[in-house]
């Protein structure tokens, strides 16, 4: 690695974002750039940079903190770490419109800001390049929906950009049929409920919020709707196991109505109550949502559905209940 001075000063012709010159100024990889961006050990011009994706323009001035580049892993050595953490992606149903996959836990469906370099999108799109000319986003290409990084399940992926629009159109329309098996802390009473509050971002930015039904005595119509119906499948001493299904597809919907029913999901890292959260989250290592089934129309109007068993370390934590 280059010894580095206290100061960088950029001076090329063409714009270039932060994350990309640190990268090639401490030979790291860019996700060790970026990391070290949102840790607030970079400046520009004196003033703290909180962004990867700042654009430099000539003569700014950078300056890294000296003991995060003494820490810092070569980049080959960080690349090879990186490519050995992508899990594995099953693919369960292929045609020459839609790809269908279990995307497993850990592992994002597409790339955020951050441009991590390993994702549902990302290892499609190399397998099979048609993708990255098709949907509506090139950091999503193909992606109509997704599943979050933490859960685990089925995931239709177009090929085409005819197919991307009619997946579109059923999502929007609200005929894709996806349901979930999901565990969460504490007894469920009703055998099956919906749950109907709304949603919106809260003030982190992070986390979705929901919302009271009722405003003094009056209908609640801020944030957006989101509509949740679950059935109870399994009760345990203190956790329910559930069929879920969703008629609005919300960030983080599942996951936020439950908090909200005051039932969070197991070993989720961002929706817990502290009372919930024991040694039972660790000791099932990952958050109980997985989606088991998915239904939509193809190209010829032909419905297709297809369907996922709990994965392995799910089921058997299963077993640990009984």
């Amino acid at each position: 690695m280059k010894a580095l001075p206290k100061k960088i000063k950029f001076s090329e012709d063409t714009i270039k974002r932060l994350d990309v010159f640190l990268a090639e100024q401490l030979e790291t990889s860019r996700s060790q750039a970026q990391k070290i961006i949102e840790d607030n050990d970079v400046s520009i011009n004196d003033k703290k940079a909180n962004k990867a994706g700042l654009m430099l323009k000539t003569n700014d001035q950078i300056k890294i903190e000296k003991k995060v580049v003494e820490k810092l892993t070569p980049k080959a050595t960080a690349e090879k770490k990186e490519k050995e953490k992508i899990p594995d992606l099953k693919i369960v149903e292929i045609t020459k419109d839609y790809i269908v996959v279990e995307k497993p836990n850990g592992l994002l469906t597409h790339s955020t800001d951050k441009n991590e370099a390993a994702s549902v999108a990302t290892i499609l799109s190399k397998k099979y390049p048609e993708l990255k000319k098709v949907g509506d986003d090139p950091k999503r290409p193909g992606i109509v929906h997704r599943l979050d990084k933490e859960a685990s399940g089925l995931l239709v992926v177009a090929r085409n950009q005819a197919m991307f629009d009619h997946l579109k159109k059923q999502f929007k329309d609200r005929t894709v049929n996806k349901e979930y098996s999901v565990l969460v802390h504490g007894k469920v009473n009703k055998d099956s409920d919906f749950i109907k509050f709304n949603l919106e971002r809260a003030r982190s930015g992070e986390r979705m919020s929901a919302l009271p039904s009722t405003v003094r005595g009056e209908l609640n119509t801020t944030g957006k709707d989101a509509l949740t119906e679950f059935w109870v499948e399994q009760r345990f001493i203190n956790f329910t196991l559930l069929k879920v299904k969703i008629h609005t597809g919300r960030m983080h919907q599942i996951r936020v109505h439950f908090l909200a029913y005051d039932n969070p999901l197991v070993g989720d890292p961002l929706y817990f109550q502290k009372k919930h959260k024991d040694r039972w989250d660790k000791a099932c290592g990952r958050m109980f949502l997985h989606c088991t089934r998915l239904g939509f129309t193809d190209l010829d109007g032909e419905y297709k559905e297809f369907i996922s068993e709990l994965p392995k370390k799910l089921a058997d934590f299963l077993l640990l209940l009984k």
